[in-house]
């Protein structure tokens, strides 16, 4: 890079006519070019010659926050354990489910993530990162009152009665376990629709009435369902969508 570089964003600032602040947020929202390439950095370094643009409909409002839905693959690391890499890989643009009116992929969007809903390693299914703090407040802070639906897979004999069990009536971790609702989806599928479960109570539930679980699923958080996004693959919640 020559010596007489300059900042971008002192170079969208002078082109633009605008604060530097500002020139920081066209380049950050991803409205600026360099030679023909979106630069989201705003201390990137340009010279005199290279072609500098402000795109159409750039703008230097705060960019919202965003949150993020992953379908988990079994294996990888989702808040719990030490096991399996971490869920935040699957977290790359190649992997963005697009979807009608979702925001363009910006950077950003993946800094200062927050991870609502940990799910077991060996678990698959839905899981939702955000930025915005009222998300955090709803699924973390008041995530006892919004409800998860699972689907588990099971082998063995059920012990008489144990369906009752495990709707009302069983214990985790020394303390009585809310009442849920269960029921079997077919023959060795069984369907969870409950609050505040903790890591590993599934399992623990099932063993308590002669079940072993072979896979757990999550389908729904609150009234966002997995639906049909692929397995290892991502993307935004709509304005629309509410947890």
């Amino acid at each position: 890079m020559s010596d007489n570089a300059i900042r971008l964003a002192k170079r969208v600032a002078e082109l633009a006519g605008c604060s530097r602040a500002e020139a920081e947020r066209y380049i950050a929202n991803g409205g600026v070019s360099v030679d023909g390439a979106v630069v989201e950095d705003p201390a990137s370094r340009v010279t005199p010659s290279q072609a500098v643009t402000l795109l159409p409909g750039a703008s230097a409002q705060e960019a919202p926050p965003v949150t993020i839905l992953l379908h988990k693959p079994s294996g990888s690391n989702a808040g719990v354990g030490m096991r399996g890499s971490p869920a935040l890989d699957c977290l790359v643009p190649e992997s963005l489910f697009v979807t009608h009116g979702a925001p363009h992929f910006l950077k950003r969007h993946l800094a200062r993530l927050t991870l609502c809903t940990p799910l077991e390693t060996d678990a698959s299914g839905l899981l939702v990162f955000t930025q915005d703090f009222r998300i955090v407040r709803k699924l973390v802070d008041d995530g006892e009152r919004v409800e998860h639906e699972y689907v588990v897979e099971v082998s063995g004999g059920i012990k008489e009665g144990g369906l009752a069990l495990l709707n009302h009536g069983l214990t985790f971790n020394g303390k009585p376990i809310n009442p849920m609702k269960v029921s079997w989806q077919s023959e060795g599928r069984l369907r969870f629709a409950a609050k505040g479960v903790r890591p590993g109570q599934l399992e623990h539930m099932c063993a308590a009435v002669g079940l072993s679980v072979s896979d757990i699923k999550r389908l729904r958080v609150g009234r966002i369902p997995l639906a049909g996004l692929p397995e290892g693959q991502w993307r935004y919640l709509a304005e629309y969508e509410r947890f």
